[in-house]
This record gives C-alpha cells, structure tokens and sequence, in this order.
C-alpha cells in the first residue's frame, strides 16, 4: 500500500525485549491502532468507490479498496464484462464495512445501478460504444443488463440482417449504442444494428458506386420473401424479383433458392438515391425460346404440363420457359360456352397439336381437339337425314331443345316437332335438361354446324287418321282440361286436343260450361296442317233446335201446298155458282122489262 511509506520507524524500540516476548515498548496499543488506521482509506457506508480485482475465480472476485480488509463480489455480477482480470479498476458499493466475520462487504452491481442512470443519459448525449450482457429474450426483443439497468433491445435492432434464431443472442455481451431514453419512467432503449449501419452505409456508397448495369457478382441469399429473394453483395442488399429467378413459372422461391445459399447473379438496374438494386437470376441463363427445337412446326404435337388455368384457357409449360396457350375453344369440337376447368386442372400432363408459333413474339397457340378428327367432316355419313339417334338434352329456348348427339354435334328441335297431338308451351314441359332423348335428322347445315332434328317424326303422324275421325260435324266426347280468356282446351280421344271458344261453352240450360267437365263436342273446324280442331257443344243442342225448326217449316210449307187446291176448286165453284145465279138475275131483270 502506498500509505505505508509515509510510516516512520519507531526510534527507539526495544528489539531485545520484543525478541524475548515482552511487549515492552514507548508506545501505546492505542497509539499503534491509530498508526495502523492512518494508513487505511476512510470509507463509509452506502458509498461507491473504486477498487482494484486482485484475485479471482469461478464464484467470486477479490476487490482491495485501500482498506483493512478486502471485499468478495460474486462473478456473476460481472456477467456483462466477460474481459475482467486481475488488476482492472472497478465501482463497488459498500454494503457494509464488516460483518460478523469482520469482511468488507460489497456490491459491484449497486455501484453501477448508483452511477448508471447518469451514465446511460451521458453515453445517449455523446453517442457512446457502450457494452451490454444480454439476460434474455422478451416480447419483440431482448433485455439487456447496461450498468446494471435493464434497457430494452428490439429485434429488429440486433443486426441488420434478419434474426433467425433469437435464443443464440442469449448470455452474450456486445457492444450497444443508446438509441432512446424514457426519463419518465426510466426506459432505455439499444441499438447493435446502430454501430454497424454507419460502417455499412460508407460500404454501400462505395459498392453502388462501382455498380454497373449487366455486371454478375457474387451474393448470399439472405431472406426468401413470397415475391422475391434478398441477395448481400457484401455489405448491400439487392432483390431478385420472383420473376427474374427463373424462365419458367415460380410460385415459391424456395423452390428456386435456398437461405446462405451463394449465387451469382446479374444486375439489371440500381437506383442511387434509394439504393435499390435489382438482380437477375434467369438471365445468367440462355432465354428458352432461343433454345427450341429449330424443327418445331405448327401441326407438331407436343406434351407439356398444365401451370396456370384461366376460365378462357389453359397455359402449358413444353419446356422451363416456353409456354402455349390452349383456348378453350381449342379444348372440344363442342361449341357449347365452358369453361377451362372442365377440361384440366393444374398439373395435369397433356398432349397437344402446335396451332400457331412465333418465336419473335415468343407465344405459341397450342389445341387438343384437333387430336380427334372433326365429326362434321363426315357429317352426312355419318348422320344422315332420316337418320336415328339418341342426343342428350342441353339447354331450352321458347322455341325449341337444344341437344347434342356427340361432342361437337348439336342439334336443335323445333318445338313444334316434339309431339304431333300435345300444344307444347315450353319444352321444359316435355323434357328437362340432362335427359336423353329420341331423334330424327330432318336437314343438316354444315355451314352453321347444326343439325335440325325432330322428335314426333318417330312416329306415324296420326293426323292422317284423325282426317278420317274428326270429320266437321261429327260429335265426340271431349273434358275440358284448362280454362283460357279465349275459350277452353279440350281432351278427346286418342290423345288429342281440341278448342271451344266460350260462347260454344254455353248449355242447354243457359250456364257455362266448368273445368273437368264431361260434354259432348261437334267439331265445327278441322285442320290437318294447323293441327287444329274446332269444337262447339253448344251447337249440339242448337243444331237440335234448328234441325226441329226446319221439320216443323217443312211440314207448314207441306200443308200449305195440299190447301192449296182446295182453295182454288173452292174459289172456282164459287165463281160458276155466282154465274149461274147472275145469270138467273139478269133474266129476271130482263123479263120483267
């Protein structure tokens, strides 16, 4: 201790006496405590002050402070310097000057939490490289011990590459710089990315600055987004877009990259002021294009796999890069409105023929339904008028069915030609969608690729023999099924269907004929090619009436005809007689002259 030397020797101590055990000297016990003292700090309670490590090991640290005993510190208090070693100057806190055993107490880490508000406030405002022990993680972060405050370090803070694996920073002492301090409630937050942004941005001005566009360099693959990879060209970072990893289709990077993965890759453009650098992978490569088969021709069939499908086609990859387009128009020789996906779904393997190939637009059509052979290039062969078959219901219209016999031959029935005896209104009333249903070919058109089918030409047409059954006057008896503003439908035999207007509706007792009723009918029309039949029942009762009419005029006209000549004789007797009797008066008249 350098205090020591200020200590004078005794002068006249008696060594023989101290030699022989007697304590025989000038000087008091009292006297030499007080010399001893002398040459010891003063220290006190509850005060920090510097001491010198001057022993250690794996439990404790020996600090001497200058005075009569040495004070023990545990190590962990330490934890945030892992450099300590024997003859470093530390800050304690005196606990207490002597305990039962007589040791100094100490606590290095009430030292530094007495000091450290003031410190961390000075390394804030002096923008200070200050060392921190990392303690452990906490939300969005780490707590680091710093002077022996517990200050915040957010993740995002760590490095300026992305953390991958937090829990590796644990139990680590680095060097922080204070970013932001809550006087309030006394919050500090660090910064490990601060200290190396600086260095890193002069690394950044000078790489930018020697950056070229088309220049490959060496990078590390350093985070894989859903829409890129971020690449480190040493101390800047440029993105491959998804679209620049590969000449084919990419849905995932990481189907193309790996994370630490080392590549090289080309620049496309940089921006200084942003420094934003884009990067290219495929281009290290030849387009795919440039490396098709020279003797690919249209007609030439092809295999590929299906990697995007759209309602109005499907894209096939032939090769990494080189993809053809088949319209769904090209997928059936249907010409009913579908869509792709009825066809193929993504990843499905298929074949198909070569349509179209520009290899300086780079865009290829491709069909499937040209792997079949056109069904109307054989038409009448193959479904000629007259001809039977069996089609399947597609779709309605007011006036008639669509239907399809095969895939790409369709054909539409005239509602009309669907039954010779029944008024079809809508022909969903005959059939429904998705039926199959019995055809006749009545007239192909080739141009329009429709044919025009019928379904009642199965059959005889029975109105040949209703000519000859529902001849005009003729009565039937007929159930009125449905009642219209313009008169009533009527059921006859045979299954077909006649119509009475209301005023020959009427009855015999005046009222009108009702729905479901049961009446005789006299066809009053009849006409084959309209298919229409005219009924009265009023007329039955009528006719009746006027036939009753005529007989009784008749006969009248009859008798007239028989009185006749009686009249006459009568007329011509009377006239004789009146002669005769003027005759006699004329005598008379004369005679008596």
């Amino acid at each position: 201790m350098e205090n020591l030397k200020n200590v004078q020797p005794i002068e006249d101590f008696n060594w023989d006496a101290y030699e022989n055990g007697d304590a025989v000297s000038q000087v008091s016990k009292e006297d030499q405590e007080k010399a001893y003292d002398s040459t010891l700090n003063k220290v006190n309670d509850r005060e920090v002050v510097d001491g010198t490590v001057i022993a250690m090991n794996k439990r404790e640290v020996v600090v001497n402070i200058g005075y009569k005993s040495d004070g023990i510190i545990p190590l962990s208090e330490f934890r945030y310097n892992p450099d300590l070693k024997v003859g470093d100057t530390v800050e304690v806190y005196i606990e207490n000057q002597e305990d039962k055993k007589g040791q100094l107490i100490l606590s290095h880490k009430k030292a530094r939490a007495t000091r450290s508000w003031d410190r961390v406030n000075a390394a804030l405002e002096n923008e200070e490289i200050i060392k921190g022990y990392i303690k452990c993680r906490t939300k969005g972060g780490m707590i680091v011990d710093v002077f022996g405050i517990e200050a915040f370090l957010p993740g995002s803070q760590i490095d300026v590459k992305p953390i991958r694996d937090y829990d590796v920073f644990v139990g680590k002492t680095m060097e922080f710089k204070v970013v932001k301090i809550n006087q309030e409630f006394k919050n500090v937050v660090v910064s490990h990315k601060a200290l190396i942004e600086a260095e890193l941005e002069q690394q950044k001005k000078e790489i930018i600055s020697k950056l070229e566009k088309g220049q490959v360099l060496e990078g590390t693959v350093k985070n894989i987004t859903s829409y890129g990879v971020f690449i480190d060209l040493g101390g800047v970072d440029g993105l491959i877009h998804i679209t620049d990893l590969s000449w084919g289709r990419v849905s995932d990077p990481r189907e193309v990259v790996q994370l630490d993965q080392k590549l090289n890759v080309v620049i496309l453009d940089f921006d200084d002021e942003k420094k934003r650098i884009a990067l290219g992978l495929k281009q290290l490569t030849p387009h795919p294009w440039d490396a098709l088969d020279a003797n690919l021709k249209v007609g030439d069939h092809v295999k590929g796999k299906v990697v995007v499908m759209a309602d109005y086609g499907a894209f096939i990859e032939i090769a990494p890069g080189v993809e053809g387009l088949i319209h769904v128009s090209e997928m059936s020789w249907s010409q009913h409105l579908r869509s792709a996906q009825d066809f193929m779904k993504v990843g499905d393997e298929v074949e198909a023929v070569i349509l179209t190939l520009d290899r300086e637009e780079r865009k290829m059509s491709l069909g499937i339904k040209q792997l079949k052979p056109d069904p109307w290039e054989t038409i009448e062969q193959k479904y000629p008028v007259a001809s039977k078959h069996v089609a399947k219901v597609r779709n309605f219209t007011n006036f008639g069915v669509f239907v399809e016999i095969e895939e790409g031959v369709d054909g539409l029935i005239h509602i009309s030609d669907l039954s010779w005896t029944k008024k079809i209104k809508h022909p969903s009333e005959f059939t429904q969608i998705g039926a199959d249903i019995e055809v006749v070919v009545l007239e192909i058109d080739k141009e329009n690729r429709r044919l025009s089918l019928g379904h009642k030409q199965l059959e005889d047409n029975p109105w040949d023999v209703f000519e000859t059954v529902f001849t005009v006057g003729s009565v039937h008896e007929g159930t009125i099924i449905e009642m219209l503003d313009k008169g009533a439908v009527v059921s006859l035999p045979y299954g077909v269907e006649g119509f009475a207007t209301p005023k020959h509706l009427v009855k015999e007792d005046g009222t009108q004929a009702q729905l479901d009723e049961k009446l005789q009918f006299k066809v009053i029309e009849f006409n084959k090619d309209a298919k229409r039949i005219i009924l009265s029942h009023s007329r039955i009762f009528e006719d009746a009436a006027k036939a009753e009419e005529k007989a009784e005029k008749k006969a009248r006209k009859q008798n007239k005809k028989e009185e006749a000549p009686m009249i006459q004789n009568q007329i011509a007797s009377t006239t004789l007689g009146d002669i005769d009797a003027l005759a006699a008066l004329k005598e008379q008249l004369e005679g008596k002259k």
